[in-house]
């Protein structure tokens, strides 16, 4: 028995633990107890293996005693999780000139020389880490290449079985603690200190007499999950080399291209299916699955997770727990959050081929392709004539909404992750890449230029791959979203475990539609003033603002209300017996005006007024600071006459839009940016006085349900004074988290990636909420509200709701729900439901088989 301090002998008995030694010597020991053809393989445990890099040799005589009298090897990496990576395998350990003529004799010499060739320039590359170019020679001989390693290192290559086998180890344990395989598995999720561990394992050849050769299989399509019979055999051959054995490698599967596994060698064929279902029930896992024959010996040497899509593995995990091999919560658990977007969006193709004009913030997920506009009427026009285009602003403003609408994806200079562009896309659904501040963006020419000095013009092609933050040049080979019945399937099992409500974010009855789709529980947050943007109605509102007096003001603002009103009330009817949350108007006014010379002069036409009369009133409007200036709530009490249009538009919609399958219409009205308590009774007792207006009118019987957008700091600290007027508070994280640090939303993404690199933030806080911070604040008003009002709604409805670690944090506040973008709705629902299954004690996810060979965890 080895010792097992220092080496384990993987037995189906033998303590292999995950975080001792490794998920690769973990899952040989699984397919060990499941009956599999392994060759004996030892596990050495990731404290040894830190040993051996700092130079530690152990007593290697007694793991090669295991062996027998001419042990030839195999060392693979063995790290906690496989997506952490680790150093490439090395083969034939153990190859020297006696060896050689001993193999001769078994495999044949050809095959023996070759497994000679192959062991010393896999030494003298990963090992000695030589230029593989000197290997890669016609007619290459074992002489050669010795001659060419001594010559290179100026000493013999090694015979001595103890040599090899330890420089190998200390080899691979020294890459795995190198800077940049630190830096890499660390970019991949894993610790500073995550460790390595390493397998030895006896090599079943794949070269010499009989049927002879390696191959990989797998029992799913990659891409769509769906069952199928992948991978490639390559006869007289080692490892991996079938999948790169181009034409000489057979197909697994009978196929009118080629030779067949499965013709040649029928019986091997069904030995691997009957493995590959073996696999799938007792690893609880589809596996790709590494074998070799030998003189016709089938050996598995190696099972892997089965590469896939984010759809295939949606797929996979639903076909799972369909079969009663996982359950339910298992198979929510298998799916990240974060690859949802791959699901609900176009992507790139993972082979495109990438020509990259700028990196800069993946500000909406997905991928577009289309001809260069930079400007609105542009992008109408293009949309008019069914050509797809992508947006090009230094910065986008209100008045790009319809530009927006028209686009395919949108490209900025500038702005972060809440930036005006990036809520708008995410909203929308389209790809979005903000702060690409590496382009040179000329709106008047109509161009941009790289940093490399191309130049691009208006209608020339570029891929926006708003996942990754680039802009690529041409068309890019895209694929198309994988919408449908696994996805809904694992969603609906999502919710059946959550514990916290998720809305959506929406403006538009399209953007409705979608957060219905995506089963949204309501509407969290609709940005009433976003309706405003279609021509027809911004000529109305510049008419309201531009006004002498109330009257004036009341009298356009009549001419905008049947249309707010039927906007409201396709909103209530989409969403049917679900809530609707509508903000009252927030932005200031000027946002609403134009800033152009053109604009000014069509302005002026339109409202009968001289270009100098219009620049003037513009002039008037403007402020140092608009973002803390005469905007939301301040608007309301000033300018009172916009706030009591919405609300009657408001309540005429829910009047209109109730049925007798939705008898009863309940709104909720949100009051932006309030301050004090003050403010929250002048507005309600406005909006009051307009649903006894409409009652006393109709005879119907209004109920609306009042609340208030926590937004400032201030508002945060008096929670408890402002619950007293308030049904729900709903947390604005964007704005509380631009007031708390006095950063620019819009601005800080030049700088944040430098703040995060330095360790200033752990994280950008507009894309992951500042739980020290902003997160203290949420938590005063969460005990202060709830203390005066004990069943008052609390929620977020910043972009943080769609933020999985955000959630956690709203949930450990024992907020009543998040509301995000409608394309963040399902990751929110998963990353909820995750949150909840782990709760209140963790999953395990190292697994052990008990005695009965079932799979359960430990």
């Amino acid at each position: 028995m080895l010792d097992s301090i220092n080496f384990e002998l993987i037995t189906q008995t033998a303590g292999i633990s995950r975080r001792l030694h490794g998920t690769r010597a973990k899952c040989l020991q699984r397919l060990i107890r499941l009956g599999m053809p392994v060759p004996d393989t030892v596990a050495l445990s990731i404290p040894l293996v830190r040993k051996i890099a700092s130079g530690q040799r152990p007593d290697l005589k007694q793991l090669l005693d295991h062996f027998g009298s001419w042990p030839v090897l195999s060392v693979r990496a063995s790290t906690e999780k496989p997506e952490w990576g680790g150093p490439s395998t090395v083969l034939n350990i153990g190859m020297n000139r006696t060896n050689e003529a001993f193999f001769a004799s078994r495999l044949g010499a050809d095959a023996a020389r070759k497994l000679h060739l192959k062991f010393i320039q896999s030494y003298a590359i990963e090992v000695s880490r030589l230029d593989e170019d000197m290997f890669d020679v016609p007619d290459l001989t074992v002489e050669k290449a010795y001659e060419a390693y001594e010559h290179e290192m100026e000493e013999e290559f090694p015979q001595d079985i103890e040599v090899q086998l330890f420089e190998v180890l200390k080899s691979m344990a020294r890459a795995w603690e190198g800077t940049s395989a630190r830096l890499l598995r660390m970019s991949k999720g894993a610790p500073e200190d995550a460790g390595l561990g390493l397998v030895v394992q006896r090599m079943a050849f794949g070269l010499g007499k009989g049927e002879s050769g390696s191959g990989v299989i797998q029992f799913i399509n990659p891409e769509d999950g769906a069952p199928k019979r992948m991978g490639r055999y390559l006869p007289q051959s080692q490892g991996r080399d079938a999948l790169s054995g181009e034409g000489r490698a057979m197909y697994l599967t009978s196929d009118p291209r080629g030779e067949s596994l499965q013709d040649n060698q029928p019986e091997i064929y069904q030995e691997l299916k009957r493995l590959g279902g073996v696999s799938r029930t007792g690893l609880r896992e589809e596996m790709q699955i590494e074998f070799t024959l030998e003189g016709g010996k089938l050996s598995i040497l190696d099972a892997v997770v089965a590469p896939r899509s984010a759809r295939a593995s949606v797929a996979t995990a639903v076909a799972l727990a369909k079969d009663d091999i996982i359950s339910e919560a298992d198979a929510v658990l298998r799916i990240e959050p974060k690859a949802i977007p791959d699901l609900l969006h176009q992507q790139v193709h993972v082979d495109a081929k990438r020509d990259v004009i700028s990196q800069g913030i993946a500000a909406s997920p997905g991928a577009a392709t289309g001809k260069l506009v930079f400007d609105t009427l542009a992008a109408q026009a293009s949309a008019a004539q069914g050509e797809a285009c992508i947006l090009v602003r230094r910065e986008t403003s209100p008045e790009d909404i319809r530009g927006m609408h028209a686009a395919r994806g949108i490209l900025t200079e500038r702005g972060g992750q809440t930036s005006h562009a990036a809520v708008i896309a995410r909203g929308l659904g389209l790809p979005c890449v903000s702060g690409a501040s590496d382009l040179d963006i000329d709106p008047k020419a109509k161009m941009l230029t790289t940093k490399d000095g191309r130049v691009f013009a208006a209608g020339d092609i570029i891929t926006l791959d708003g996942t990754a933050g680039q802009a690529l040049a041409g068309q890019v080979q895209l694929v198309e979203a994988g919408i449908g019945g696994p996805l809904e399937t694992l969603l609906s099992w999502a919710d059946e475990h959550r514990d916290i409500g998720v809305r959506a974010n929406a403006d538009t009855p399209t953007e409705a539609a979608v957060a219905r789709k995506f089963e949204a529980e309501g509407i969290g947050l609709t940005r009433t003033e976003h309706m405003f943007f279609a021509e027809d109605r911004l000529t109305v509102l510049r008419e309201a603002i531009f006004a002498e007096d109330g009257s004036d003001r009341t009298a356009a603002l009549a001419r905008l209300l049947p249309m707010q009103r039927d906007d409201f009330a396709e909103l209530f009817t989409i969403m049917s017996h679900r809530p609707v949350c509508l903000r009252l108007f927030d932005p200031p006014l000027h946002e609403f005006l134009p800033s152009s010379r053109g604009g000014i002069r069509e302005m002026a036409e339109a409202m009968g007024l001289s270009a100098k009369e219009v620049q003037q009133r513009i002039d008037g409007l403007k402020e140092f600071n608009p973002m803390l200036g005469m905007r939301g709530v301040r608007l309301g009490i000033t300018v009172p006459e916009i706030y009591d249009m919405q609300a009657r538009a408001i309540f005429e919609a829910a009047l209109q839009a109730q049925t007798d399958d939705n008898p009863k219409v309940v709104p909720e009205i949100m009051i932006p940016l309030v301050s004090a308590k003050r403010e929250v009774e002048l507005v309600k007792s406005r909006i009051d006085a307009v649903a006894a207006d409409i009652m006393t009118k109709t005879g119907e019987t209004l109920d609306y349900r009042l609340g208030v957008m926590v937004e400032t700091p201030r508002a945060a600290l008096r929670a408890g004074d402002i619950a007293t007027h308030a049904g729900f508070l709903s947390f604005g994280t964007n704005d509380m988290t631009q007031m708390t640090y006095g950063l620019s939303r819009d601005d800080a993404g030049r700088f944040m990636s430098d703040y995060v690199k330095k360790g200033v933030f752990p994280e950008d806080p507009f894309h992951a909420l500042d739980r020290d911070g902003v997160g203290e604040l949420l938590e005063l008003a969460v005990e202060r509200g709830r203390k005066v009002r004990s069943k008052v709604t609390l929620s977020v409805c910043g972009e943080h709701g769609g933020d999985p670690d955000s959630i956690a944090f709203c949930r450990s506040l024992g907020l009543d729900y998040v509301s995000c973008s409608p394309y963040r709705v399902p990751i929110a629902r998963l990353a909820a439901a995750h949150l909840a299954i782990r709760d209140p004690k963790a999953v395990e996810e190292d697994f052990e088989f008990p005695e009965d060979g079932s799979f359960v965890p430990e």
